[in-house]
C-alpha cells in the first residue's frame, strides 16, 4: 500500500497567511474584539466616562445641535441673491404682413421683430443697510458658543450619571463579597450545629434557629447579585449599548478617597468651570447680539435695478432705486422684545451664579457628613463588631454563650459591615456630586 501524503500547495499556504494577518489586524483595530479573546471587558470609572461621552446616543444627538448652529451661521452670513428678469412684448400671432397688408407690405418678420416689438432685460439687487448681515452672523456665532456650553453641561450630567451607576455596581459587588464570606463562615457553624444536633449536643429548636439564620445570608447574596446585574445593565445603556459586550464588568478600587480642598476654593473653581454658568453668561452676550440685529433690521433696505430695453428699434438703459418709507414699521416691537430678553438673561445669569455656589456648598456639606460617618466605621465600629462576633463565636462553640446571643452578634456584625459598605458608597456618590457641582473631576 502507498502511504497517503498531504501536498501543501503555495496557494493554500498564502490563504492561511492572509487569514492570520486579517485576524491580527482585527484584534489591533477593535479593542473590544481583542479583549473578548482574552476574557470579559473590564473597565475603570475613567474609561466608563470616556466611553459614555463617545458612544452614548443621547450625547451624540445633543452634539448635533452644534452642527446645526454652525449651519445657521453659514445661513446668517449669506448675502442676498440678485434677481434677473426679462420680457419681450408685442409679438405677433402670425405674419404681420398678412394681418395688415396695407401697413406692413414688404416688411419681413425679422424687420418687424426688430423695429416694432419691445424687449427688456434687467438685474436688481437688494442692498442691506445697517450692517444686517454682520449682525446676523454675530448673533448666530454667539448662539453657537452658548450651544457648545450647553452640550458641555450635558456631558457633565452624563459623567455624573455614569459615576453614580458605576458606584452602585461597586457597592453590589462589595456586598456580594461580604455575603459570600458571611455565608461561607456561617455554613461552618451550620455544619458544626448539624453534627451537634445529631450527637444530641443541642436541641432541635436551636438547630432550626441556626438554619433559619442561614437564610438571611443567602437572601443577602441573592439581592446583591440582582443589584449587580441590574446595575451593569443600566450602566451599559449609558455607555452606549453596542460599545461593550454583555459580559463586561467594572474594575476600580472601592476605597475611601479623602478631599482636602476647602469650600471657598471649590466655589471659586466652580464659578470658573461650570458650563451652565458659562452658558448663562453667553446667553447675555447672545441677547445683546439679538438686540443689535433688531435695531439693524429697523433700517430700510435699498433695492437697485438696472434695465436694458429695445423699443421700436431704439436701445435704451434704465436705472431704478427704491426704499420703503419707515413711517409705520420701524421694527419697534422686536427692538423692545430683544431689549427685554437682555434683562431676562442677566437675571438668569445671576440666578445661575447663586445656584452654582449653592450646589457646591450642599455637595461639600454632604461629602463632609458622609466622611465623618465613614471614619466612624473605619476607626471604631467595624473593629468592634468583628471583635464582638469573634468572641461570641468562640464562646458559643465552647458552651459559654446562649444561641440567641450568638445569633444577635452575627446579625450585628453583618449589619455593621453592610452599613460600612453602604456608607462608603454614599461617600463616593457625594464625592461625585461635588465633582459635578464644581464642574471638574480632578479635586484637591
Amino acid at each position: 500500500m502507498k502511504a497517503n501524503r498531504e501536498v501543501f500547495h503555495p496557494r493554500k499556504t498564502r490563504n492561511v497567511l492572509i487569514a492570520c494577518v486579517v485576524f491580527a489586524c482585527s484584534a489591533l483595530v477593535n479593542p473590544v474584539f481583542a479583549q473578548s479573546a482574552k476574557g470579559p471587558v473590564r473597565i475603570t470609572l475613567d474609561e466608563a466616562i470616556q466611553m459614555a461621552l463617545q458612544h452614548n446616543h443621547n450625547m451624540i444627538a445633543a452634539r448635533t445641535a452644534i452642527d446645526q448652529s454652525l449651519a445657521m451661521e453659514v445661513t446668517a452670513n449669506l448675502r442676498p441673491n440678485p434677481s434677473i428678469f426679462s420680457d419681450w412684448e408685442y409679438l405677433p400671432l402670425g405674419s404681420p404682413a398678412k394681418q395688415n397688408p396695407g401697413l406692413y407690405t414688404g416688411v419681413s418678420n425679422a424687420d418687424y421683430l426688430k423695429n416694432n416689438t419691445e424687449g427688456d432685460i434687467g438685474l436688481s439687487y437688494l442692498i442691506e443697510r445697517g450692517k444686517k448681515r454682520q449682525a446676523r452672523y454675530q448673533a448666530a456665532k454667539d448662539i453657537t458658543a452658548q450651544t457648545r456650553s450647553l452640550v458641555a453641561d450635558n456631558e457633565r450630567g452624563l459623567s455624573y450619571q455614569v459615576a453614580t451607576l458605576f458606584t452602585n455596581v461597586q457597592l453590589a459587588e462589595s456586598t456580594i463579597d461580604l455575603a459570600q464570606q458571611d455565608l461561607k463562615s456561617f455554613q461552618q457553624t451550620v455544619d458544626i450545629s448539624d453534627y451537634q444536633f445529631k450527637a444530641g449536643g443541642i436541641s432541635e429548636d436551636n438547630y432550626l434557629k441556626i438554619e433559619l439564620q442561614l437564610l438571611q445570608f443567602e437572601a443577602d447574596l441573592e439581592s446583591a447579585q440582582l443589584a449587580r446585574e441590574q446595575g451593569l445593565s443600566d450602566l451599559r445603556q449609558q455607555l452606549g449599548y453596542e460599545s461593550v459586550s454583555a459580559d463586561y464588568d467594572v474594575v476600580d478600587a472601592f476605597n475611601y478617597l479623602p478631599v482636602k480642598a476647602n469650600l471657598e476654593e471649590l466655589q471659586m473653581q466652580a464659578l470658573q468651570n461650570r458650563p451652565d454658568l458659562l452658558a448663562a453668561k453667553q446667553g447675555v452676550t447672545a441677547a445683546n447680539s439679538g438686540y443689535v440685529l433688531a435695531k439693524a433690521d429697523g433700517k430700510q433696505d435699498v433695492t437697485v435695478t438696472g434695465n436694458y430695453s429695445h423699443v421700436n428699434g431704439i436701445n435704451a438703459a434704465t436705472f431704478y432705486a427704491s426704499i420703503p418709507l419707515p413711517i409705520f414699521n420701524r421694527n419697534q416691537g422686536e427692538i423692545a422684545r430683544t431689549s427685554s430678553v437682555i434683562t431676562q438673561m442677566k437675571e438668569l445669569q445671576s440666578f445661575t451664579n447663586g445656584q452654582v455656589v449653592t450646589d457646591v456648598k450642599d455637595a461639600y456639606d454632604g461629602l463632609k457628613s458622609n466622611d465623618r460617618m465613614v471614619m466612624m466605621y473605619m476607626d471604631k465600629y467595624r473593629e468592634v463588631a468583628k471583635k464582638d462576633r469573634d468572641i461570641a463565636d468562640y464562646a458559643y462553640h465552647r458552651g459559654g454563650l446562649a444561641l440567641l446571643d450568638f445569633l444577635d452578634a452575627e446579625r450585628s456584625y453583618r449589619a455593621e459591615e453592610l452599613g460600612y459598605r453602604q456608607t462608603l458608597a454614599s461617600y463616593l456618590l457625594a464625592l461625585e456630586q461635588l465633582r459635578e457641582a464644581v464642574g471638574v473631576r480632578n479635586l484637591p
